[in-house]
């Protein structure tokens, strides 16, 4: 099966569970409402009628069985499968017992508490249906960005296909408010592109012919032509949707700490019960008027210590979280990278493409023999023909050249030097100082950090401009955040030059950087500092970054959309270039493990605060439901905080 019909079949799954996920959920609830109904039915009869106890056993028995039918199938099956210990079972237990307690001599009757506590145990397995529907639905706003059908042109016509079936290299049509179907570059038609899926941005982007596509963008005003640069299988929005789809799939440190727990903590619980109901009678001298009691008391044990709040509420608070984070454009691959998050101390970060824009422009102008502009000028028109970044980061401050009449003839490139041409009749020459000494112009150096462009004109020197890699807007205020968040250490790596190194952390506040790095100097550095503190998380554009993404304890990739290696190895994906993310990405794990932890010690405190109270004889069954069912559902409640992201 092709790789591509199988993510097909996946999302049509998705959408079916949620959907069945749905009626499921609306199915209980009629349950819950009917068996309500009757429960207090049977108490009025109870109340008004004298009937035997047997008779009175039948009546609440039909409440019962309606609302807890599947609990008894779950904890039978849990029986027969070697995994007794499961909520179901403890639920189980715990209501046949309180059915059966009033057939004992001496002892009252506790039918409708039987009833009571399994309706409510329903009400908090809806309430955890609903939450989990929830967080489903934030994650399945990503699901969306599939479209079902494309538009490909084929021998002239027009033909709709499944995105599956179009090839590399076809030209697909996207008509204003479509969804684009594969990534692409665009040949012709202008629009603006509504990033918000994958990004999290609510302002649009302007996309002109050449741009490169990102798939899961709906093209908001033209009519756009692509020809397509991936399959559909390897596509963004396809690489998105496995992801966010194996996201459940890695266990958060909390989440296998409470499953082991559960599995020692149960068999414990149901000894201790047993326990509580058969010691203190024995010891007691009048074994028949003390077994009743004790047996009770041993029930709201049993009802009590159900782990549900903490089996259910922290694996969706982590859901919650992954959820929240991918509404705000940051992917999460899994609940224990959320952990990690959290937690981080040192964070690296690649230089170009993640902490600068990876573009060239020209960022001071120092003239010897004429003014700023006629410099620009003759530079931009000698490399007007140019393919390297620094020719184009020329003609971009002077835009105007092209339509100035200006003639320039025998443009000459000299590798490693630069570019010489006669503008106007007058030899300019462009380049580095090697090109100055060739022609014989008395250049000299530059006190700004950067790559140096010398100018000189019929062989006497006029100046030099200074060109460098624009840092992000947000990267200094990403930096201060982190600082903020208490991130001890930050790093940055960079293959560029000492000097232009400098004047970059200089500029964000980094704390170190290390410059001149070839691809795998960047590895063994991150090795180096993985021996001081951590976890450390590094921050890569991706293209050349993902052995050291793999590395680290947390891999970030910058603007993961462009680069598939980066989507591969790292573990969280921003889905945007903004640095700042970083910041925010920890904020939503810190919330994440904060609302899990709480769960965890407010279950764990009102549960032992009744059990001992059930022990000592001081509660009630109702007390019990409220300590299990109670506590469920504030801490469903609160885990769906995590979902604000």
């Amino acid at each position: 099966m092709s790789h591509e019909h199988h993510h097909h079949e996946a999302c049509c799954e998705h959408h079916e569970h949620e959907h069945h996920h749905h009626e499921e959920g609306h199915g209980s609830l009629i349950k819950v409402i009917v068996a309500a109904l009757l429960l207090v039915a049977a108490w009025l009869i109870e109340h008004f009628c004298h009937l035997a106890t047997w008779q009175l056993l039948l009546i609440y028995l039909i409440p019962y069985l309606i609302v807890g039918w599947d609990t008894l199938k779950e904890a039978a099956e849990g029986l027969l499968h070697g995994e007794a210990f499961n909520e179901h079972f403890l639920m189980t237990l715990a209501t046949l017992g309180a059915l059966g307690i009033g057939f004992l001599p001496g002892a009252e009757t506790q039918f409708p508490e039987a009833v009571f506590v399994m309706l409510f145990f329903q009400v908090g397995e809806l309430f955890e249906g609903y939450a989990e529907g929830k967080s489903r639905e934030s994650i399945a706003h990503l699901m969306d960005i599939r479209p079902d059908t494309a538009t490909v042109l084929r021998d002239g016509a027009e033909v709709t296909v499944s995105p599956e079936g179009i090839a590399l290299g076809e030209t697909i049509i996207i008509r204003p408010g479509e969804r684009i179907p594969l990534d692409g570059i665009l040949l012709e038609g202008a629009s603006s592109i509504d990033t918000k899926a994958l990004t999290g941005e609510s302002a649009p982007r302007d996309v002109n012919e050449g741009d490169e596509i990102i798939s899961g963008c709906v093209n908001l005003s033209g009519l756009l032509r692509i020809r397509t640069t991936k399959e559909y299988g390897e596509s963004t929005v396809a690489k998105i949707i496995e992801l966010v789809e194996h996201a459940g799939e890695r266990k958060s440190r909390s989440e296998t700490f409470i499953s082991r727990f559960a599995r020692i903590y149960t068999p414990v619980v149901v000894l201790a019960a047993l326990a509580l109901a058969i010691i203190p009678p024995l010891v007691s001298s009048h074994f028949g008027e003390a077994f009743p009691t004790w047996l009770y008391r041993a029930l709201m044990f049993l009802v009590v210590s159900c782990p549900c709040a903490l089996v259910i509420s922290v694996p969706l608070s982590f859901f919650g979280g992954i959820g929240g984070a991918s509404r705000k454009g940051i992917l999460v691959k899994g609940a224990n990278y959320l952990d990690t998050l959290a937690s981080v101390k040192t964070v690296v970060f690649d230089k170009t493409g993640t902490l600068t824009h990876g573009q060239f422009a020209v960022e001071a102008v120092h003239p010897d023999t004429c003014d700023e502009r006629q410099l620009l000028h003759l530079a931009a028109h000698v490399e007007h023909f140019s393919t390297h970044p620094i020719g184009a980061a020329l003609r971009d401050a002077f835009p105007d050249e092209a339509t100035d009449g200006c003639s320039v003839k025998d443009v000459t490139e000299i590798a490693g030097k630069g570019i010489t041409a006669d503008v106007e009749g007058k030899i300019v020459a462009v380049g580095n100082t090697k090109l100055m000494d060739c022609v014989g112009a008395a250049w000299h150096d530059c006190h700004c950090a950067g790559t140096i462009i010398h100018v000189a004109i019929d062989g006497l020197y006029a100046g030099h401009i200074v060109i460098n890699d624009k840092v992000k807007e947000d990267s200094a205020e990403a930096l201060a955040g982190l600082k903020q968040l208490g991130v001890r250490r930050t790093v940055m790596l960079t293959g560029d030059r000492e000097a232009i190194a400098a004047k970059v952390a200089r500029e964000l506040g980094l704390d170190e950087y290390r410059a001149e790095l070839l691809p795998d100097g960047k590895v063994a550095t991150v090795e180096e500092l993985l021996q001081g503190e951590r976890p450390l998380a590094f921050v890569g554009d991706g293209i050349n970054d993902a052995p050291v993404l793999s590395r680290s304890d947390i891999g970030i990739a910058m603007g993961g959309l462009g680069s598939d290696a980066a989507i591969e190895a790292a573990d969280v994906v921003l889905m945007d270039d903004k640095p700042s993310k970083i910041g925010l990405a920890i904020r939503i794990a810190r919330r994440t493990v904060r609302i899990a932890r709480e769960n965890v010690w407010f279950a764990i405190g009102i549960k032992v605060a009744v059990l001992v109270l059930a022990a000592l004889g001081l509660a009630t069954l109702w007390m019990a439901v409220f300590a299990d069912v109670g506590v469920t559902v504030l801490a469903v409640l609160n885990a769906m905080r995590a979902l604000r992201g």
